[in-house]
C-alpha cells in the first residue's frame, strides 16, 4: 500500500521512468568495455545476449565464437561456428578457419586438417587461404606424414600474383600493383582478396570512382566482408557521404574480429575515420595479443593516445618505438612535436596514423636534400610515394607543383607513368600539365605521349616536348641553360649541380608571382655570383656584369632577389 503512494506521488511530481534500451548493440558495448577490463566471464554473458537479440545475425555470433575461443573454451566455440553455417549463413566459409584453429589448439590435428581443406575447398583465394596453406603444411609436421592437398587444388599460380601485387603495393609500386590485380580479378572474379586489394590501389593513385566500384562488387558477393566495409567507410568519408559514413562506423563498431590481421584493419580505419578513441581500445587490444609488436604498433597506439589528449601514454608508446626502431625518424619527430605542445599548452590537430613523417614535412627534408641524392629510402618507401600520388591528384596548386618537383628528382619508371596519366586528367590545370611534360624531357622519355591541352586531345612527340612549355617556364628555363652552358670548363660539377638546385628552389618558392624577365642574359650573371659566392670564388658584380654585357645595377638587383634561397641552402649543406 505504501509503495502504491509512492508511486503515485511521483507521478503527481512529474518523475518519469527512463526505459534503456538493451537491444545487441547495447549488450555489444558492455561485452567490449569488460574486454578491456579483462573480465572475460562478463564479456562472455553480454556477448551472448548479443547474440540471442539478433539470432541471424552472424557479427554477433563470430564475436561470441571469438571470445570462447580466446577464453580456451574452443568446444563451445566451434559449437557456435557449426550453428552459424547450418542455421545463419552457409556462405560464411571463414567458420572452416577458425574451427581449424579451435581444433589445432585442442591437438585434435585431423579434425583441425579435415576442416583446414573445407576452407580452402570453399574459399581457394579466400582471404585466409595462405594462412590456411601454412597451417596445412604444420598439422603435416605435427601429424608425421606429407600435407594433404584440397580436392579442388588452390590457383597455386593465381595466389603467387596475389603475392607479387601485395609486395609490389608494399614497395610502393601501386600503378604495377593494379595492372597484376586487374588481370587476376578479371581471371578470378570471385577472388575477394584481390579485389580489396584492387580498391586500395585506386584509392592509393587516387582513383576513388574505379576504388569504390571495385568495393561494392566485393559487397554484393560477400556483404559482410570486413576490408570491403572499411574501405567502403573510408571513402564514403573522404567524399561528403556523411550519412553512409556514419552508418558503416556504427556497424563496424559492433564488430569483434576473430583474426589479429582483421583487428589490425579495423583499428587503423577506427583512426583514419576520427574514431579516435575505439582506435586506440583496438590498438591496445593488439599489443595484448601480438607476441612480438614491432614498432609501428607502438607508433599506432601513441598517434591514437595523443589524438584523445592522453598525452603521457602518446609519450610512453613513442619512446617504445624509437627504441624499437632507433634509425627511424617518425618517433623522434612526434616527441618533439609532443613537448612543443605541451610547452605551448595548445592542443594540436590530430595527426595522421601512417608511420611515416607527415607529408609537408617530407617536403620539407627533401627540399633539403642534394637535387640527385634523394636517399633510397624516400623513393622506395611505399607511405611516401602514396602521399606523394595522392597529392598529385587531391592537393591545391602549390602542393601540386612541389610534388611535380618531386618526380623530377626520383625520376623512375613509375612517375613516368603517372605523369603520363596526369596529362590525361580533364580539370587539371594547363600549366601544372605542361611542368609535367617538362619532366617527361628531363626524364628522356622515348614514346610519344597524349595529353588533354586546351581542351582537346594531342599527341605529342618526345622532340616536341621542349615547345610545350608554359611560356613562363620557357624563359626561366633558358636562364639555367645558358649559365650552365657558361660555367661549363670554369666551374666543377658540383658547383653546377648547386646553380641547377638553386634556380628550381627559387622558381618552386616564388610561384605563381615570379617576376618577368626582360633580359635572360641578366638573371644568367645573378645566378653564376651566388654559386661563386657560395663557394668562396672571387667574383664581383662589375666583373659577371662585364661577362654577361648586362648593368651591375641589374645583377644586383635579381641577387638580392636570390639570396634568400642562398641562405637557406647554405645553412642546409654546411
Amino acid at each position: 500500500m505504501k509503495r502504491m503512494q509512492a508511486d503515485n506521488r511521483k507521478q503527481e511530481q512529474g518523475h518519469k521512468v527512463i526505459r534503456l534500451r538493451m537491444d545487441a548493440g547495447f549488450f555489444f558495448e558492455r561485452a567490449v568495455r569488460s574486454l578491456d577490463r579483462h573480465r572475460y566471464d562478463k564479456a562472455l554473458k553480454y556477448f551472448r545476449l548479443a547474440a540471442e537479440k539478433e539470432p541471424d545475425n552472424p557479427v554477433n555470433q563470430c564475436n561470441l565464437a571469438g571470445i570462447l575461443s580466446e577464453m580456451g573454451r574452443f568446444e563451445e566455440s566451434n559449437e557456435v561456428l557449426e550453428r552459424i553455417l547450418q542455421e545463419v549463413d552457409s556462405h560464411l566459409h571463414e567458420c572452416y578457419f577458425y574451427m581449424a584453429n579451435n581444433y589445432a589448439n585442442m591437438d585434435d590435428f585431423e579434425k583441425a586438417e579435415e576442416h583446414c581443406l573445407r576452407y580452402l575447398e570453399e574459399e581457394p583465394e579466400g582471404e585466409f587461404s595462405q594462412e590456411a596453406e601454412e597451417m596445412l603444411e604444420m598439422l603435416a609436421f605435427e601429424l608425421g606424414r606429407q600435407p594433404r592437398r584440397p580436392r579442388v587444388q588452390p590457383r597455386n599460380r593465381l595466389l603467387r600474383k596475389h603475392e607479387e601485387a601485395r609486395e609490389c603495393m608494399e614497395a610502393g609500386h601501386f600503378l604495377r600493383a593494379t595492372r597484376i590485380l586487374e588481370k587476376l580479378v578479371e581471371e578470378a572474379p570471385d577472388f575477394l582478396a584481390a579485389m580489396n586489394n584492387l580498391a586500395l590501389s585506386y584509392y592509393y593513385t587516387g582513383e576513388l570512382d574505379r576504388a569504390m566500384k571495385t568495393i561494392h562488387q566485393v559487397l554484393q558477393k560477400d556483404s559482410h566482408n570486413l576490408h570491403a566495409l572499411c574501405n567502403l567507410a573510408v571513402l564514403s568519408q573522404y567524399q561528403g557521404q556523411v550519412e553512409q559514413r556514419d552508418r558503416l562506423v556504427g556497424m563496424l563498431k559492433k564488430w569483434a574480429p576473430f583474426h589479429l590481421e582483421q583487428m589490425m584493419k579495423l583499428a587503423t580505419t577506427m583512426g583514419v575515420l576520427g574514431e579516435h578513441q575505439e582506435a586506440y581500445r583496438l590498438f591496445r587490444h593488439l599489443l595484448k595479443l601480438d607476441p612480438a609488436p614491432d614498432s609501428s604498433l607502438y607508433h599506432y597506439v601513441a598517434v591514437a593516445a595523443f589524438n584523445i589528449g592522453e598525452w603521457s601514454f602518446a609519450r610512453k608508446y613513442w619512446r617504445v618505438a624509437r627504441e624499437l626502431d632507433p634509425k627511424s625518424e617518425v618517433p623522434r619527430f612526434y616527441l618533439n612535436q609532443l613537448v612543443e605542445a605541451e610547452s605551448s599548452l595548445q592542443r594540436l590537430p590530430s595527426i595522421s596514423y601512417h608511420y611515416q613523417l607527415p607529408f609537408e614535412e617530407q617536403l620539407l627534408q627533401l627540399d633539403q636534400q642534394q637535387r640527385r641524392s634523394i636517399p633510397e629510402q624516400i623513393k622506395q618507401n611505399p607511405l611516401i610515394r602514396s602521399s606523394f600520388f595522392w597529392a598529385l591528384n587531391h592537393g591545391d596548386r602549390e602542393t601540386k607543383l612541389q610534388v611535380l618537383q618531386v618526380f623530377e628528382w626520383i625520376r623512375d619508371g613509375e612517375v613516368e607513368e603517372v605523369l603520363r596519366g596526369f596529362l590525361l586528367k580533364e580539370n587539371e590545370d594547363d600549366d601544372l600539365k605542361r611542368i609535367a611534360l617538362y619532366i617527361l624531357r628531363e626524364i628522356g622519355i622515348k614514346e610519344p605521349c597524349r595529353a588533354r591541352l586546351d581542351g582537346r586531345e594531342v599527341m605529342i612527340q618526345p622532340y616536341q616536348l621542349a615547345q610545350e612549355l608554359p611560356h613562363w617556364l620557357q624563359a626561366w628555363r633558358q636562364v639555367l641553360d645558358r649559365c650552365l652552358g657558361r660555367m661549363a670548363g670554369e666551374y666543377d660539377q658540383t658547383q653546377m649541380n648547386d646553380a641547377e638546385i638553386i634556380w628550381a628552389e627559387f622558381l618552386r618558392q616564388n610561384q605563381p608571382n615570379l617576376p618577368v624577365i626582360r633580359k635572360v642574359e641578366g638573371w644568367v650573371a645573378a645566378l653564376e655570383y651566388v654559386v661563386a659566392k657560395l663557394h668562396g670564388l672571387p667574383l664581383t658584380y662589375q666583373g659577371v656584369a662585364r661577362k654577361y654585357d648586362v648593368s651591375s645595377s641589374t645583377v644586383g638587383r635579381n641577387v638580392r632577389m636570390l639570396e634568400e634561397v642562398c641562405k637557406v641552402y647554405r645553412n642546409n649543406t654546411h
